[in-house]
């Protein structure tokens, strides 16, 4: 892959910096040498970010460098944590994430912000040359998810969208399953996820000592504090999702990973549906989305038989396969413990989704969950929502990336940003 002219100057003075470089074959079980590990920054630690940073503080392929979070006290809790780990003071705090982005021996950032805050650090770290992890969902809107994805291409970063399914064997086993049509063809897709997100309602309090406020909304609309969306450390896990603002409700929250699988079975990745229905049109009861290849994809938790889907369920004409995290079932039930033969599809076999990214930084490929990857996922709980919303039928075109003739719909493919924290 091509590297941009950023990313090999900051390669040039790292080595001019480091001439002698250990090999990590030479450590031998002692791990990866210290001038080899990849130098990582975080921006944003609530519940997703601090559960990450304490996983990869342990990993010996990187070396944690940087924090950057409005919040003083789970700023300092982070960097604290991490200087700890490694014995020294050499993590650095910012509350403002471009300083951060700025360091010329940064080499890659964890971005686990609420949805409004990823598109921003994602296309200002394409542009400073950093590799890229970011939590699910991608986006807020469809736009910010075509603007990520044109951004990493351009600038060569390696980009791991936060969908950690993929990473897991059951999930893998069961789209191999689908897509090896040993199902036969599919009849349908059910996807038990939450509903949409609403518009924010949440009544005043005063802002806690420690927290940009103005900068945790950023493009988001002004409004007073409420700890509903931003609550202390270790007292309750926040609810920004809920709130149309900020998020997409369950649609984007689990959806980012549900539907992602059922576009991964499918054989849809990099798509989307072309049709979108709201319940009462195409299914009395359910949001219907339908395929170019005629394929209806049901978001709803319960077949017309009256069975109740944990998770997603792909059904054929010769049985189905329903998977949920830790769980695979099939009918016939033979099917629950087959692999893939050597002449059928093999989907991508990650040995874990922090590990597949790590590796990918090293040999330059795309990893298990890439941006186009999470961007068309996201797309897809988008398009849900929007149609909940608006309550009717939509027609999408997937290659324009609009709605067919629906001016008011297409207003909803971006937002309305506030100054300054524009694309």
């Amino acid at each position: 892959m091509t590297w941009s002219r950023r990313r090999f100057l900051q390669a040039s003075a790292l080595a001019a910096a480091s001439p002698l470089v250990v090999s990590s074959r030479v450590l031998g079980a002692r791990g990866t040498a210290p001038s080899n590990r990849i130098a990582l920054g975080f921006i944003g630690i609530g519940k997703q970010g601090e559960y990450h940073l304490r996983n990869l503080v342990r990993n010996n392929d990187v070396r944690i460098v940087g924090v950057a979070e409005v919040y003083k006290q789970f700023r300092d809790m982070a960097v604290d944590h991490v200087n700890e780990s490694y014995k020294d003071k050499a993590c650095k705090g910012y509350v403002d994430y471009r300083e951060l982005l700025a360091r010329a021996d940064l080499n890659a950032v964890l971005i686990a912000t609420p949805d409004h805050w990823h598109a921003l650090p994602v296309l200002e770290a394409a542009r400073q040359g950093k590799d890229m992890y970011c939590e699910k969902p991608l986006t807020l809107t469809i736009r910010e998810a075509n603007l990520m994805v044109e951004a990493v291409r351009r600038y060569g970063s390696v980009f791991q969208t936060g969908s950690q399914q993929r990473s897991s064997r059951e999930f893998r086993q069961a789209c191999e399953l689908v897509r090896n049509g040993r199902i036969g063809r599919i009849k349908s897709v059910h996807v038990n996820v939450g509903g949409p997100s609403r518009p924010c309602d949440l009544p005043a309090e005063p802002t806690p000592e420690g927290l940009d406020w103005d900068r945790w909304l950023g493009p988001a609309p002004k409004r007073p504090f409420n700890a509903v969306l931003r609550p202390p450390h270790n007292k309750s896990f926040p609810n920004w999702r809920s709130y149309r603002e900020y998020s997409g409700g369950g649609m984007t929250d689990w959806g980012a990973h549900h539907f992602d699988i059922a576009q991964w079975g499918l054989g849809k990745d990099g798509t989307t549906p072309v049709e979108i229905h709201p319940p009462g049109t195409k299914h009395p009861k359910m949001l219907t989305y339908i395929y170019d290849d005629g394929t209806p994809m049901y978001h709803g938790g319960q077949t017309d038989d009256g069975r109740k889907v944990n998770g997603v369920l792909f059904t054929g004409e010769k049985g189905w396969v329903e998977v949920n995290r830790g769980r695979l079932n099939t009918e016939p039930e033979s099917l629950r413990t087959a692999e893939a033969g050597p002449n059928e599809v093999h989907l991508y076999r990650s040995r874990g989704h922090h590990a597949d990214w790590i590796t990918c930084i090293r040999s330059r490929q795309r990893p298990i969950c890439d941006v186009p990857i999470g961007a068309s996922s996201a797309t897809v709980c988008h398009l849900g929502n929007i149609c909940y919303w608006l309550k009717r039928s939509l027609k999408w075109d997937p290659k324009k990336q609009d709605f067919v003739g629906d001016p008011e719909a297409s207003r909803w493919v971006d937002r309305p940003r506030r100054a300054p924290y524009t694309l």
